[in-house]
C-alpha cells in the first residue's frame, strides 16, 4: 500500500513537473513571438528575394570570448575586419563587399545605432554587447528597408536578449594573451507574477593590446525591464559604454617595423627620437542608451510595435603635440609666417611649441519608430513603418598644457645676425610669456544637427504557390545643419550655420521568389538606394557642394536544401553615382578620407555550403569572387598638372574572401577549425602595389608597398560543456580558443598617401615625404596595422 501511494505520489509529481515545463515553454515561445515583433518589419524572411545570414544565440555565445562583435562576424559572407590594437579589442571596424563602416546600417531591436555624424557605429562604445543579442541577421547589400543611417551596401540588425520564463544567473569569463581578460555576471528573474520581469548583466574587458600601449578598458551594463500579457509586451532597456583605450591609429610604415619592431606604436611620442610616451594619450568615451519598446499583437493577423530612443554620448581624446604651431590653436596674435619688422630688419616667425590637447564631443541622439505589421499566414506580408531621428552635438577643444619652448624667428637671409640655422637662414629666439595659455584654453567650438526622417511601405504577396512578389518602397529626409567643422582657432566665430543642407530619397526595392520544391529556391531583386554625405565628407570638402551617392543593386540567387547538404549561390552587381571611396589616407585622428567619384561598381558572386553527413560533424564554407572597379581615377601630379589611369581597384576590397569551418561534437565535446582567407587590399584607388621611395643618403632608391597583401589565417576553438545538478548548475562550459595558429603576418588595415609625377612618360607612385620631411623608405607615406600573431584566450561559463 505504501509503494502504491509513493508511486501514484511520484506520477502526480511527474504531472505537475511536465505541466510546470510545458507552461515554462509555452510562456517563453509567446514572450519570444512578441519580442519578435521589434525587429520584423526590418528583417528578412525566406520569401525576401535578397542575400542574409542570420546568427543565433549558439553561434554568438560560442564566439564571445572578449573580442568585438565584428570579429564574431568576421566567418559571415564577403566580410573583411580590422583592429587597431592588432588582437580584436578596442577600435575594430566591419566591411561588406568592401562597402565601408559608415555605409553599413546596424539597428538593435529597430532602434538606429550609426553615429549620425560619422555615420558608423563605433564598437569600442558597446563593449560586450554580444552577451546581451539573442540573434543578429546580416542583410548584404541594400537589404529591406530600416531605420536610421541609410543601408548602401549592407545592414545589421540585432535583437536583444529575452528576459525568459524561468530565472538564471550566470557568470562568464576569460583570460589569455596580451593581458586581455573579460568578466561578466548576467542574470534574469524569470517570470515573476506571471507578468513582470528583470534582467541584466554587467561586464569588464581589459587588454594590453598586441601593439605597444594599445591599452583597452571597457565597462558595460545591459538592464531591461519588461512587462507582459497575453498579446502585450513592455520593455525598458537601458545599456551603457564606457571605453578608455591607447591610441594606435597612426599606424606604422614597413620600414619603422623593421627598426622598431612590429609591435611598434608612434602614438603619444613625445620627441621626433621616440624616446619617450605621453601617458595619457588615450580616447574616452561614455555612451549610454535607452529603449522603450511596446510591441502589441492586436489580432492573429496583425502587430505593432512602437519604440522611443535616446542616447547620450560624452567624451574626448587627449593628444600631445610636438612642436605644434600655436597660431592654429590661438596662443600667437600673429600668423605663422608672416613678415614682420623689427629694429629695421624683416624677420619670419615660426612659432613653434608643445602642446596637449583634447578635442571633446557632447551629443544627443532621440528619436521614435513604429511599424505596423500584417501576416494572414497565407498569401500576404505586409508592413508598414518608419521613424523619426534628431542628433544634436557640440564638439570643442581645450589646450590643458603647453610648454615653454621659446618662439624661433628667421631672418631674411640678406641681413646680418649672428646665428644662423642649417640652411642659412639666421634666427634668434625670444620669449614672450605672456602668449603661454592659462590651463582648458578653449580654441574651437562648432555644433551641427541633424534630422532624419522616413517612411516605408513593404508587401510580399504570394501570386501562385511558390511564387512571391516583394514591393518595398521607401522615402527618406535628411536635413543636415552644421556651423564650421573646422578645429583650428577662429574656425567659427561667429557661430553660423555654413551647412544646410535637406536631402530627399525615394529607396525602392522590387523582387521576386520562386520556391521551386521543398529544396530548391530560386530569386531576383532590383533596388535604388542614396546615401548623405558623412561629417567628415564635408570637412574634408569645405566649401564644395556635396553631392549625394546613389546605388542601383540587381542581385539574384539559388539556394538548396536537405536534411544533410545546403548549398547556395548570389549574383550581384552594385552600380554606383557618385560613390564616396576610401581615398587610403587619414584625418589626424585616424579616421578614413573619402571622396566623390563619378562612376564605380561592384560585381561578384557569394557561394555558400553546409555539409552535416552525420550527427557530430558538420562542415561550413563560404566565399566571395569578386571585382571592384572605380572608373576612369584621376590624380592629381606634382606639377599642377592632372593624369587618368583609366578604371582602377576600388580600396579595401578584396578580390577573393574565403571561409571554411569544421565542427565536432561528441556529447559535451565540441571542437571547431576554421580558417580564413582574405585576397589582396589596395590602400588607395590608385591601382598602384608599390611606390617609389629612398633611404636615408637620399639617392638609393627603393619599391616599397601600398597595398595588404593577401593572407590565410586559422582558428581553433575546444570546449567541454557539462552539468552539475547536485550544485545547482545548469549548464557550465570550461575551453580554450588558439588564434591564428600558425602566426601567419599580416595587417588587418591601413592607409596609404602616395603623391604622383611623371617619370619617363608614366605615372609614377612615389613618397613625397623622403623628399621634404627627411623620413626614411616608406616612412610617413603609408601604414599598416599589424594582426597578432599566434595568442589564445581560456574561457569559462557557469550558468545558475
Amino acid at each position: 500500500m505504501k509503494k502504491v501511494l509513493f508511486l501514484s505520489a511520484m506520477s502526480v509529481f511527474n504531472v505537475a513537473a511536465v505541466q510546470a515545463a510545458v507552461a515554462d515553454a509555452q510562456d517563453t515561445l509567446r514572450m519570444e513571438e512578441l519580442n519578435e515583433v521589434s525587429v520584423s518589419a526590418t528583417r528578412a524572411s525566406e520569401k525576401t528575394p535578397m542575400a542574409f545570414t542570420n546568427i543565433g544565440r549558439e553561434e554568438i555565445s560560442k564566439r564571445n570570448t572578449g573580442a568585438d562583435i565584428p570579429f564574431l562576424l568576421s566567418l559571415t559572407p564577403s566580410v573583411t575586419i580590422t583592429s587597431d590594437a592588432g588582437n580584436g579589442i578596442g577600435y575594430t571596424t566591419l566591411r561588406v563587399r568592401g562597402t565601408a563602416p559608415e555605409r553599413i546600417n546596424i539597428t538593435a531591436n529597430g532602434i538606429p545605432m550609426n553615429d549620425a555624424e560619422s555615420a558608423q557605429l563605433f564598437w569600442v562604445n558597446m563593449a560586450d554587447f554580444a552577451s546581451s543579442v539573442e540573434n543578429m541577421q546580416i542583410q548584404r547589400g541594400v537589404g529591406t528597408s530600416t531605420n536610421g543611417a541609410g543601408a548602401f551596401g549592407a545592414s545589421i540588425n540585432m535583437q536583444t536578449e529575452n528576459i525568459g520564463a524561468t530565472p538564471y544567473a550566470g557568470i562568464d569569463a576569460s583570460f589569455g594573451s596580451y593581458g586581455t581578460h573579460k568578466e561578466t555576471v548576467r542574470f534574469s528573474t524569470g517570470l515573476v507574477g506571471d507578468h513582470w520581469g528583470l534582467q541584466g548583466r554587467i561586464s569588464d574587458i581589459g587588454s594590453d593590446g598586441y601593439i605597444d600601449r594599445a591599452s583597452t578598458k571597457l565597462n558595460s551594463y545591459f538592464l531591461q525591464a519588461g512587462f507582459y500579457s497575453e498579446n502585450t509586451a513592455v520593455k525598458f532597456i537601458t545599456f551603457n559604454g564606457v571605453e578608455k583605450t591607447y591610441h594606435a591609429w597612426d599606424y606604422t610604415s614597413k620600414y619603422e617595423q623593421e627598426t622598431y619592431g612590429r609591435t611598434f606604436n608612434p602614438c603619444g611620442a613625445m620627441d621626433w627620437e621616440y624616446s619617450k610616451f605621453y601617458d595619457n594619450q588615450t580616447d574616452n568615451y561614455r555612451q549610454q542608451n535607452y529603449q522603450l519598446l511596446w510591441n502589441q499583437i492586436l489580432t492573429s493577423e496583425l502587430n505593432l510595435n512602437v519604440g522611443l530612443h535616446y542616447t547620450k554620448g560624452k567624451g574626448y581624446y587627449e593628444q600631445y603635440k610636438i612642436e605644434a604651431k600655436w597660431g592654429d590653436y590661438g596662443l600667437w596674435s600673429a600668423v605663422d609666417g608672416d613678415i614682420q619688422t623689427k629694429d629695421g630688419l624683416e624677420y619670419k616667425p615660426i612659432v613653434k611649441g608643445d602642446l596637449i590637447r583634447q578635442k571633446k564631443m557632447d551629443n544627443d541622439f532621440y528619436g521614435a519608430i513604429a511599424s505596423l505589421r500584417y501576416n494572414n499566414d497565407d498569401n500576404l506580408e505586409a508592413t508598414i513603418g518608419g521613424g523619426w531621428n534628431k542628433y544634436d552635438g557640440d564638439h570643442f577643444g581645450r589646450i590643458i598644457w603647453t610648454s615653454a619652448m621659446p618662439y624661433k624667428y628667421y631672418y631674411n637671409k640678406a641681413n646680418d645676425a649672428k646665428w644662423k640655422d642649417a640652411e642659412g637662414n639666421k634666427y634668434f629666439y625670444a620669449f614672450d610669456d605672456a602668449r603661454v595659455t592659462t590651463p582648458d584654453f578653449e580654441y574651437y567650438r562648432n555644433n551641427a544637427e541633424k534630422t532624419d526622417l522616413n517612411v516605408y511601405g513593404k508587401v510580399n504577396y504570394t501570386i501562385v504557390e511558390g511564387l512571391s512578389g516583394y514591393v518595398d518602397l521607401q522615402y527618406r529626409q535628411i536635413n543636415y545643419r552644421m556651423q564650421n567643422p573646422g578645429d583650428w582657432y577662429g574656425a567659427n566665430t561667429d557661430d553660423k550655420y555654413i551647412i544646410d543642407d535637406t536631402f530627399n530619397f525615394f529607396n525602392p526595392k522590387f523582387g521576386i521568389n520562386y520556391q521551386i520544391n521543398d529544396n530548391n529556391r530560386v530569386y531576383a531583386s532590383y533596388a535604388i538606394a542614396h546615401k548623405e554625405p558623412t561629417r567628415n565628407d564635408y570637412e574634408a570638402n569645405l566649401g564644395l557642394k556635396m553631392k549625394a551617392e546613389r546605388m542601383n543593386d540587381l542581385e539574384a540567387g539559388y539556394k538548396f536544401l536537405s536534411e544533410t547538404f545546403s548549398a547556395g549561390a548570389n549574383l550581384y552587381w552594385m552600380d554606383y553615382e557618385d560613390q564616396f571611396v576610401l581615398t587610403g589616407e587619414l584625418n589626424e585622428i585616424g579616421e578614413a578620407v573619402a571622396i566623390n567619384v563619378p562612376e564605380s561598381f561592384r560585381m561578384g558572386i557569394e557561394l555558400e555550403a553546409a555539409w552535416q553527413p552525420v550527427k557530430w560533424f558538420r562542415w561550413d564554407a563560404n566565399a566571395t569572387l569578386s571585382r571592384n572597379r572605380v572608373k576612369d581615377v584621376k590624380v592629381a601630379l606634382n606639377d599642377g598638372t592632372e593624369a587618368s589611369l583609366g578604371d582602377q581597384p576600388l580600396s579595401f576590397s578584396p578580390d577573393v574572401i574565403a571561409n571554411s569551418i569544421f565542427t565536432f561534437q561528441h556529447k559535451g565535446l565540441s571542437a571547431t577549425l576554421s580558417g580564413r582567407y582574405i585576397g589582396q587590399q589596395y590602400l588607395t584607388n590608385s591601382g598602384f602595389e608599390k611606390m617609389t621611395c629612398w633611404e636615408a643618403d637620399g639617392t638609393t632608391e627603393t619599391q616599397e608597398s601600398i597595398v595588404l597583401d593577401g593572407h590565410f589565417t586559422s582558428d581553433l576553438d575546444l570546449s567541454y560543456s557539462f552539468v552539475l545538478p547536485h550544485y545547482g548548475v545548469k549548464k557550465a562550459s570550461v575551453g580554450i580558443t588558439l588564434y591564428n595558429l600558425f602566426s601567419a603576418k599580416y595587417d588587418t588595415g591601413g592607409w596609404a598617401a602616395p603623391s604622383y609625377r611623371m617619370n619617363n612618360g608614366k605615372v609614377e607612385a612615389y613618397n613625397a615625404s623622403c623628399l621634404t620631411d627627411y623620413a626614411v623608405r616608406d616612412q610617413w607615406g603609408v601604414g599598416f596595422a599589424p594582426a597578432a600573431p599566434f595568442h589564445c584566450m581560456a574561457h569559462l561559463s557557469v550558468l545558475f
